[in-house]
């Protein structure tokens, strides 16, 4: 090959090698956060779990009295 094609190919392998750093790169940062959302989404469920189960429990040794009926006049 002549010079000047292989300095295009060269120019033309770099610009490919850039572009494949960067995806790779997107793909590395898209995964973290990812993994960091899953990891915060398992965390606020099981504080969702643990505060329903504490309210059960709130509720079963204090249930709340039924407010009476009142009748209604049918006059």
């Amino acid at each position: 090959m002549n010079p000047a094609k292989k300095s295009a190919m060269r120019t033309a392998q770099s610009a490919f090698d850039a572009w494949e750093k960067r995806t790779q790169l997107v793909r590395l940062q898209t995964s973290a956060e990812s993994a960091a959302n899953d990891a915060k989404t398992i965390r606020l469920r099981a504080l969702r779990l643990e505060k329903e189960a504490r309210d059960a429990e709130a509720a079963r040794l204090n249930p709340v009295a039924q407010p009476k009926k009142r009748k209604k006049n049918s006059s």
